[in-house]
């Protein structure tokens, strides 16, 4: 059984935003800075670094989808973007990989519970949509590194909860009224749940948003993931990091801790 590490890029490229603020590149730095203790923390055998696709099939269902989303590059973050995923493209041992009909979301669970079924494996983001995976029958653990613990499932299905509850981040609107409480109420009363989806229409709005937010199977398509490991260059990462004046990280007692975190991979 292999220990895998599943880590959802655009969650990790985002958090990198926040934080440390000073130099031409703050987000590069802190979003190397953090990847280190993870995979320190997970010590896989293998990693992947999924990125996004297009919602092709959410889209085709609902032109709405994410579309409310509002996208800015005050503070540089599509070129320190770019260069984060060619840094780790070009120079870290870990899988980058990237389907482009499916999102991130798809792709990692999929990753989880086909490919690396009989596998341990570690989803690190703090996206909601995971905790569906933990209700799967795979060995799969979820940890938010932003409340920095592992995220345990609820006793309902947890994909019903949010269909009632609605997705705001992803432009899925939930039912008027319906907060965590009365979500909850009906996800544990099965007759208080058949009830209302009984009335008006309930229950089309409900299997829609289910459709939306459970996880697409790509059994079929698996072997169209877009996938590419690269040689450890710890030299030239560190030559580059240098410039980038990441002192912090390229002393010598950091670089070799940086460094030999990576041993796990090789």
């Amino acid at each position: 059984m292999k220990r895998v590490l599943l880590l959802d890029g655009y969650n990790l490229l985002y958090r990198a935003r926040s934080g440390f603020a000073k130099g031409d590149n703050p987000i590069i730095f802190n979003f190397f800075r953090s990847l280190r203790p993870l995979v320190e923390k997970f010590n896989p055998d293998v990693a992947y670094f999924v990125l996004e696709g297009r919602p092709k099939a959410r889209l085709a269902q609902d032109s709405n989808y994410k579309a409310q989303r509002v996208y800015h590059d005050r503070d540089d973050f599509n070129r320190q973007r770019n260069k984060i995923i060619e840094i780790m493209r070009e120079s870290f041992p870990i899988t980058i990989a990237r389907h482009e009909d499916y999102e991130c979301d798809d792709v990692i669970m999929n990753l989880a519970t086909i490919r690396h079924k009989d596998d341990k494996c570690f989803i690190v983001s703090s996206d909601t949509d995971f905790i569906q995976v933990l209700q799967s029958n795979c060995d799969v653990s979820l940890y938010n590194p932003v409340r920095k613990k592992f995220i345990s499932p609820p006793e309902f299905d947890y994909v019903s909860w949010k269909a009632l509850r609605g997705d705001a981040a992803d432009n899925i609107p939930g039912f008027k009224g319906i907060g965590d409480k009365t979500a909850d109420k009906l996800m544990c009363d099965p007759s208080l749940l058949t009830e209302f989806l009984g009335k008006d229409n309930n229950q089309e709005k409900f299997d829609h948003n289910v459709n939306m937010i459970r996880v697409h199977d790509m059994k079929d398509d698996l072997e169209s993931i877009q996938e590419s490991t690269a040689d450890f260059q710890p030299s030239e990462l560190r030559k580059q990091f240098t410039e980038y004046k990441f002192y912090a990280m390229t002393n010598d007692t950091s670089w070799k801790k940086f460094v030999d975190t990576f041993d796990c991979l090789l």
